[in-house]
């Protein structure tokens, strides 16, 4: 018997690309950008969505400048309680990134997870900080203290993942060994660096790990850094591996897919990962350094 979950993603161009203007209109201006696909989303019978890492914004991390501090919110705060009101319309479970303050000085890079009802789940923080040329991100964020929690929503059991996290697969597995049915990896990236990697490392998590990925890029050139082509691409994939829907490289968009969650078991009966892993065997992994 099939359990069918239909997932949206919604990849956007940053719609001010103007250094000069104050933080808040650039922030807002974004946040409108997004509106139009999220009604759609929920016109389309999108019951889980989820936004691009930090959507509220630019990927302001090819800067050093503190003026970006003033981008931060608390989680729950301002930006949860503005898209609550369309998760409880369009019965909508709703992943929103975005750049968190938990006191003075102490910034995240974080998911809030929306239900359907409209009631706030919870947040993941991005655990893995990147800090190399144009993605100065350690300047910006603490490495998250949430651990790798899973958000029991009506439609099904999601973990989240951010941008560069995915390539750790520690994490990938705590999120399966936790329960996940779908993980979101709602990112920013460009093209060159790591763009061989957009479609090689997220399907292999699923397929290790036996569930859904929802894959999210930003699309577009973000002045006035200029550190290349946010290529897009954002994709879902299913725990064999094979791609059931893909965005663009160049377009802001929605795209949805249909997840059939009943297909997890499926895939687990023939490969038994979880069954057959040592865990036992895996002490020097957290042991031995670097």
């Amino acid at each position: 018997m099939s359990r069918i979950v239909k997932g949206g993603l919604i990849q956007c161009a940053n719609p001010i690309n103007d250094e000069t203007r104050p933080v808040a209109e650039i922030q807002a201006a974004a946040f409108e950008a997004h509106i139009p696909f999220i009604e759609e989303a929920g016109k389309k019978g999108v019951q889980m969505l989820c936004l691009q890492e930090i959507f509220n914004g630019p990927y302001f991390c090819p800067s050093q400048d503190p003026r970006w501090y003033d981008a931060t919110e608390p989680v729950p705060g301002p930006t949860v309680e503005a898209l609550k009101p369309y998760a409880k319309k369009y019965e909508m479970v709703i992943v929103v990134p975005i750049y968190e303050i938990e006191q003075p000085g102490v910034y995240y890079n974080t998911a809030a997870v929306i239900d359907a009802d409209g009631t706030y789940l919870g947040k993941y923080r991005k655990q893995h900080i990147p800090h190399t040329s144009g993605f100065w991100e350690k300047y910006f964020f603490k490495p998250g203290n949430l651990g790798y929690p899973i958000f029991q929503t009506r439609y099904g059991k999601v973990g989240v993942y951010i941008c560069y996290d995915r390539h750790f697969p520690e994490g990938a597995r705590l999120l399966g060994l936790a329960g996940a049915e779908v993980v979101f990896n709602p990112s920013a990236t460009v093209a060159g660096l790591s763009q061989y990697l957009w479609k090689l490392e997220q399907p292999a998590h699923a397929v290790a790990n036996g569930y859904f990925m929802g894959c999210i890029n930003r699309v577009g050139t973000e002045e006035p850094w200029n550190i290349g082509k946010f290529y897009g691409s954002s994709y879902f994939v299913n725990p064999r591996g094979e791609f059931l829907a893909e965005a663009s490289e160049d377009k802001s968009e929605l795209i949805t897919a249909d997840m059939d969650f009943e297909m997890i078991e499926e895939v687990r009966r023939v490969w038994q990962f979880y069954r057959d892993r040592r865990p036992e065997t895996y002490g020097d992994m957290a042991r031995l350094l670097p």
